[in-house]
């Protein structure tokens, strides 16, 4: 896999397929200079991995890093509220934004930005989000990490259709119902259309529809992104995503960062052509039918432009204090490994939570291994550092440009603030293998043809996997053949082992998305609370999803 510009690079082949990809053109001297001054940031870096996904080299002349500030994404403000519902409205619409410096990219955008505004609620009061569609195409909003109840879930049959798009027959939708019916998978097939889509299948909302959001959940970092049948990789990659952040009384007790020291970073990865527009390898530009990408990206389509916030490699001018970073891993298939590095080597993290809010106790983690769809709530001390200080935030896992993140300027002394307490959460519960009512496995796995699958089936939206009952615990065996981020909608869970093990540090806390390395076997104990009806599990690999890689199953 050729990761980044101008790379020599071997690791692990794609389905299918065993390469060595080779580019000889020189880097830049902004980037040389960049990488020399990080010092040992790539010299921990295994010369061997086994990522999934293949890199979509941009076209145009990537810009030089640290060159932009980073942007702060717009909080959403309510429309209106009552005594225990904030109610909000949210257009999605084709709009432009400067991404790469001196050009205008066209984005599909929440409020016609990218990322979208940041939704912000607190536990035990409600949320109403009417969204318009004013896009060309479908979408189905899924609030991730959310407990929701079915209707509201962004299920990805369960579509807002543009004005006039529900009189006419959209053929990804007979498509998916020949899949459905039992006649392949249709991904890249090419059979006879059926004359209309399943209405069984398919809930069609014209021109809008109201999600409503209970949040009787503890805080913690959500976001929202596009969930569309077979399209959700490429219009999220379009810029359909955006953070949300649950907060309550528990959290704001502890005096953690806040106001400016406390930053949501949405980082995620995509390439551009030669006019800076965004480039996806899709199988219909359109984004109506054949869904898919061009069988070379069928593992995942890697960028090798690094965003955050919707900015390539930027800087942020911090003090001499503590600083809360809300990391989340938007890209579509690229995973990261995050090192903070400064003059006189590692800065360490302090994670303080995971996908589902605060852990017990807080844990120093030198680095920061993240899967598509995962969250990291950490906080950064650079009280040691000096004005005129840098710290870059690179990724491991990366080469050249890829390897790097953004970067932290230390530009004033400032008071350090308090420290972080010792106790986080004392409510929390650890939950207990034994208490387990039920156990399943879920085999994520290529099977023959080039179907991606879960125990040896892509998904049908009317079979069903699994049933649990409301208010237990169940244990859930993930299995994989190559790296498989596993999300679960509505139901949270803690992972117990990994290949056999102990899980590590990184796993700790409440999940809803963790990463199952080629071959390996995760354990978690899963509880269902909130809502009976259906949901799903998937791999948030979102080139799988959209490729079959999804199951049901019910809470009753």
């Amino acid at each position: 896999m050729n990761d980044g510009d101008n790379t020599l690079t071997l690791t692990a082949a794609g389905p299918g397929r065993r390469t060595v990809l080779a580019a000889g053109l020189a880097v830049s001297l902004a980037w040389a200079g960049v990488l020399a001054g990080c010092g040992n940031l790539f010299a921990r870096k295994e010369a061997v991995s086994a990522r999934t996904g293949t890199v979509l080299p941009s076209a145009i002349t990537l810009p030089e890093p640290f060159a932009v500030r980073l942007p702060t994404v717009p909080v959403l403000k309510p429309v209106r509220r009552d005594a225990d519902t904030d109610y909000y409205e949210l257009a999605q619409k084709v709009a432009t934004a400067e991404i790469i410096p001196g050009t205008r990219t066209a984005i599909w955008g929440y409020h016609g930005i990218f990322p979208g505004p940041t939704l912000e609620a607190r536990s035990g009061r409600a949320a109403e989000v009417r969204v318009r569609n004013e896009l060309p195409v479908p979408t189905s909003m899924h609030l991730h990490g959310g407990v929701v109840e079915p209707g509201s879930d962004g299920y990805p049959t369960d579509l807002v259709v543009p004005e006039g798009y529900a009189k006419r027959v959209d053929a990804s939708m007979v498509r998916m119902h020949a899949r459905a019916a039992g006649r392949g998978n249709a991904v890249h097939a090419h059979q006879p259309v059926p004359e209309a889509p399943d209405p069984g299948i398919w809930t069609l909302h014209e021109g809008e529809k109201t999600y409503k959001y209970a949040f009787g959940q503890r805080a913690a970092t959500l976001w929202y992104h596009d969930h569309r049948m077979d399209f959700s990789a490429p219009q999220v990659w379009k810029g359909l995503a955006g953070s949300a952040i649950v907060r309550d009384a528990e959290e704001e007790a502890l005096g953690l960062p806040a106001g400016d020291r406390e930053l949501s970073l949405m980082v995620c990865d995509r390439s551009f052509d030669a006019e800076g527009q965004f480039l996806y390898p899709a199988l219909d530009p359109e984004l109506s039918d054949p869904a898919g990408v061009e069988p070379k990206y069928m593992d995942g389509v890697l960028g090798d432009v690094i965003l955050v916030n919707g900015a390539p490699w930027p800087v942020k001018h911090v003090g001499t204090g503590r600083y809360r970073l809300r990391i989340l891993n938007a890209s579509n298939a690229r995973p990261y490994n995050l090192e903070l590095t400064g003059p006189d080597g590692q800065v360490p993290f302090t994670m303080i939570g995971s996908d589902g809010g605060l852990l017990p106790a807080p844990q120093r983690l030198e680095s920061v291994p993240m899967s598509p769809g995962e969250r990291f709530d950490v906080v950064v001390d650079f009280s040691r550092l000096s004005p005129g200080d840098e710290v870059v935030l690179g990724n491991t896992l990366g080469e050249r440009n890829t390897g790097l993140v953004m970067k932290f300027l230390v530009d004033k002394a400032v008071d350090p603030g308090p420290a972080v307490p010792a106790v986080l959460s004392a409510g929390y519960e650890a939950l207990e293998r034994g208490k387990a009512l039920q156990v399943r496995q879920f085999d994520f796995r290529l099977a023959p043809g080039d179907v991606w699958t879960i125990n040896g089936q892509p998904f049908d939206p009317g079979a069903l996997l699994a049933s649990a009952r409301l208010g237990t615990v169940e244990l859930w065996r993930f299995t994989s053949d190559f790296n498989h981020p596993v999300h679960t909608h509505l139901a949270h869970f803690q992972v117990i082992s990994r290949d056999g093990r102990r899980p590590g540090p990184a796993d700790a806390g409440w999940k809803d998305t963790v990463n199952v390395t080629p071959y390996g076997v995760v354990e978690v104990l899963v509880r269902f609370t909130g809502f009976r009806g259906k949901y799903m599990l998937h791999c948030h690999n979102l080139e799988h999803e959209d490729m079959a890689m999804m199951a049901n199953f019910t809470v009753v």
